[in-house]
């Protein structure tokens, strides 16, 4: 071998700024906080871009799972919800919380509970005999699954003589499917309350009993009838239509947003981009593109976009024309508020742009 290469070789040891295998940055299930077990996954790790916080999947309800990028300008907006999240729950710093499916976690995003402290852990195996066991040894003050899962364990509780070693005073706090309904006798029989939670991968938690967990909500038109309202967060739209009732949720009635009288929308609505804060229309552009990526959520750009507008203006319209082949007049939103959501993830692409990472082995140009 020549003497050219073996000093080569050794500036690259001594020298190279570009990482090894090892030297890479790694985030592990742990460092997620979703390392417990799940029958429907397998553990798979993944060259992750530098610019997202974490990757997760939807829970394929409604269709094929689709993969999920979060920001790390997300993420405050995330310990917020938290923190409103366990304030209305009234439980305190020190809660130790029982997931029953670990990807929950990552609606929160773990640095949103550990932000409250709330320290949390996960079935032995997923099955209704590792809840009891769990429920019993572990004492958690919060159990957060999916509420037939836990109607079901706690009914096989009572069956099989544990329910005296269940804690006193627990918290079911239902998520991933409506709520059954069922589960309420059945919880009160223990002393327990049920709340029922609402959000997805993409956003974060929305509701929590039918009343909203962030400040920019906002309920629009709905195909699918008067009495539906669309959920919109941030100025993009959930897809999801509910029951809007005065007599309340089953669990607060407070809450308006009937959240287990959950409709699909169809067709679902698409966003158009007519006025932005941002300077540069190919910023606004990307961000579209993002979206569609890694939040699923179609918009668009208006060709008569006005940058460098004092707020940002969104128009919600139907993705198809309606029976009689006439398009439905748009729904507009105005930020700051309504749109704050949106902003933020226009305002990741441009630090994007002004940050990003490449690899010198990749180069797009020619």
């Amino acid at each position: 071998m020549s003497d050219d290469l073996t000093v080569l070789e050794a500036a690259l040891d001594a020298f190279g700024n570009a990482p090894t295998l090892g030297e890479m940055p790694r985030r592990t299930l742990a460092d997620k906080g979703i390392d417990g077990p799940t029958a429907a996954h397998v553990i798979e790790e993944v060259h992750t871009p530098l610019n997202l916080a974490y990757l997760t999947f939807t829970t394929g309800s409604s269709a094929f799972q689709n993969i999920v990028g979060v920001t790390h300008g997300e993420i405050s907006g995330r310990c917020a919800v938290a923190r409103t999240l366990f304030e209305r729950l009234g439980t305190g710093p020190g809660t130790r919380m029982l997931v029953t499916y670990p990807p929950l976690v990552n609606v929160f995003a773990a640095d949103a509970l550990r932000a409250c402290d709330v320290s949390w852990g996960f079935l032995k195996r997923s099955s209704r005999d590792a809840l009891l066991v769990a429920v019993c040894r572990e004492q958690p003050k919060i159990i957060l699954g999916e509420s037939s899962f836990l109607r079901a364990g706690l009914e096989q509780a009572v069956k099989l003589g544990l329910k005296a070693h269940f804690p006193k005073g627990c918290v079911l706090l239902t998520a991933g499917t409506p709520l059954d309904q069922e589960l309420l006798p059945v919880a009160e029989a223990f002393g327990y309350t049920v709340h029922d939670l609402y959000g997805c991968q993409e956003f974060g938690w929305l509701t929590l009993d039918g009343t909203p967990l962030r400040g920019d909500i906002s309920l629009v038109t709905s195909p699918r009838g008067a009495a539906y309202r669309e959920l919109v967060v941030g100025g993009l739209p959930m897809g999801d239509s509910f029951l809007i009732s005065p007599s309340g949720h089953v669990c607060d009635p407070a809450g308006k947003i009937i959240t287990y009288r959950r409709e699909r929308t169809y067709p679902e609505y698409e966003v158009v981009v007519t006025h932005t804060q941002a300077t540069a229309a190919t910023t606004v552009e990307k961000a579209a593109r993002t979206i569609l990526r890694i939040k699923g959520r179609v918009v668009k750009v208006s060709p008569d976009l006005v940058t460098g507008a004092s707020a940002t203006r969104l128009l919600l319209v139907p993705g198809l024309p309606g029976a009689d082949g006439l398009w439905a007049a748009g729904i507009p939103l105005e930020g700051p508020q309504a749109t704050r959501l949106f902003d933020d993830l226009v305002q990741a692409q441009a630090d994007l742009q002004k940050t990003a990472k490449s690899d010198p082995a990749w180069i797009k140009g020619r």
